[in-house]
């Protein structure tokens, strides 16, 4: 007889204000992303603003997106917030999208509209279908071809942390059905080169989409204040479809996020119709069903708040401060800027290894920064926010201290930076994926229930497995601790 589940529904319901007290105190072990020493994941204009959001989202907190029909105002809204970011990107009045739950379903959709153009087009060849993206693409496009059944190529980046077209074209083959590229890219903040990517489309009858969750509410306003932006968007020609992310810097709340397509044509692929329910005709224009509308309020909300001398004066904000970071940074000697950033994300590393990346995060994390460290190459990553500014010679005099710290007196990998470089650098992809999976799985299993369940998976041979740990030479319990450094290297970054 197994146990029953560790939670249950309470005999008799709460006061309402003990629960709020009860998820107040859930909180109280989060990130703190108010101090402004968490370089991701919050975009945050102000508390008036957070509180504008709130209200506009309980206005729509019942109300379905589902059924656009019932909710005409929730159909007006989203007209209008696609209209917005249609022009915003140079659109024309044949542009058009629907408002979505983040950048993970936008993406999602694009690509399962350009599988079930693809199919009606029956000219790929046999075999499965497949897109051709940069190596610094965001992981979601692997996720939805996994999903999707479709096969990713991969192009290696440039020296300068772009696309590189000629590797891009490369990788075509008969059977390639979509192009994509960044705008920029979340890691390092550089825009890849979209004209010179969309003539290999051109030329190769390919559409073209250009993943803009990050770029695609902030590099408008940054070009209108005069910053270097090369074209990217619908002013492409052969850019077929956009998705950016309403809860970056457009502001919103999550999950908010827009696909926009060059047309119709393009569009009508992601619809999904079923006829022969006995419920009657069910008709889905995204990949969510029931959703609040309290999103979209908030999205809507937003845009008016801010308008364009709001948003413009928000990338002026971070645009100076951007730069001010990365002139500071630039000062340091051991210390060089990744690529060329076109916006207020960037990634920085330690010239040739020298003081150990991950041995300076934890002497930062020691001073209370939370940092993204990255990858290939190993990297930390930072994007600026408004409540970042007050915090930047702060950062950099910490950055400069630890630094001295290390020259002066060497540091050896502690326990916590080790495993942090191991997570990065193992060449046993497979094995850390699979110690990664364990994580998630343990994530959602009652203690009781682990080790029958261990027993039942078999990601990998005993055989195998002792092999490997061989070839590592690490001490016994290595894995359980990888697992612990993964869950909270995972936890601080954006998916």
């Amino acid at each position: 007889m197994k146990n029953p589940p560790p939670f249950h529904i309470p005999a008799n319901g709460l006061p309402h204000q003990t629960i709020l007290a009860q998820l107040a105190a859930k909180k109280s072990g989060d990130a703190n992303w108010r101090s402004g020493r968490i370089w991701s994941m919050v975009y945050f204009v102000n508390d008036a603003h957070l509180h504008l959001m709130e209200e506009a989202s309980k206005l729509f907190l019942s109300e379905n997106q589902l059924n656009p029909l019932a909710f005409q105002s929730l159909l007006n809204i989203e007209r209008e917030l696609v209209g917005m970011a249609a022009g915003l990107l140079h659109g024309d009045e044949a542009t058009t999208g629907v408002f979505t739950s983040g950048g993970t379903e936008s993406i999602m959709l694009a690509l399962y509209a350009y599988r079930e153009l693809a199919r009606r087009q029956k000219r790929f060849g046999s075999g499965a279908l497949e897109i051709v993206v940069p190596q610094s693409i965001h992981p979601v496009f692997e996720k939805a071809a996994h999903l999707l059944d479709l096969k990713v190529r991969k192009a290696p980046v440039g020296a300068d942390f772009q696309a590189d077209p000629k590797a891009i074209e490369k990788l075509i083959t008969r059977r390639t059905i979509l192009l994509a590229a960044s705008a920029p890219t979340y890691p390092h903040g550089v825009l890849d080169p979209i004209e010179d990517i969309a003539a290999i489309a051109r030329k190769h009858r390919l559409p073209l989409h250009i993943d803009a969750c990050l770029g695609g509410f902030m590099l408008p306003w940054v070009e209108r204040l005069g910053y270097p932006v090369a074209p990217w968007d619908f002013r492409v020609p052969e850019v077929t479809s956009i998705s950016a992310d309403w809860h970056k810097f457009g502001y919103g709340i999550k999950g908010a996020s827009v696909i926009l397509y060059r047309d119709m044509a393009l569009m009508r692929n992601q619809f999904f119709v079923s006829t022969d329910w006995s419920g009657g005709i069910y008709a889905s224009r995204a990949l969510m069903g029931s959703r609040s509308g309290s999103t979209l309020a908030a999205a809507w909300a937003a845009v008016y708040a801010l308008g364009e001398t709001g948003y413009l004066d928000l990338a002026r904000q971070l645009m100076e401060g951007c730069q001010k970071l990365r002139n500071l940074l630039e000062t340091l000697p051991e210390i060089e800027v990744l690529g060329n950033p076109c916006m207020s994300a960037l990634a920085y590393r330690t010239k040739q290894g020298k003081p150990d990346l991950f041995i300076l995060a934890e002497a930062m994390e020691s001073r209370s920064w939370f940092l993204d460290r990255q990858h290939l190459p190993d990297s930390i990553h930072l994007t600026l926010m408004p409540h970042h500014l007050p915090h930047l010679d702060a950062y950099i005099n910490d950055l400069k201290a630890v630094l001295l710290t290390l020259k002066d007196q060497p540091a050896q990998l502690s326990e916590n930076a080790a495993f942090y470089g191991l997570a990065a650098r193992i060449p046993f992809r497979n094995l850390v994926k699979r110690e990664v999976l364990r994580m998630l799985e343990s994530m959602h299993t009652a203690p009781a229930e682990k080790d029958s369940v261990k027993k039942q998976l078999s990601w990998k041979s005993e055989t195998s497995e002792a092999k490997t740990d061989a070839a590592l030479e690490k001490p016994a319990g290595w894995k359980t601790r990888l697992i612990q450094r993964l869950l909270y290297f995972w936890s601080y970054k954006k998916f």
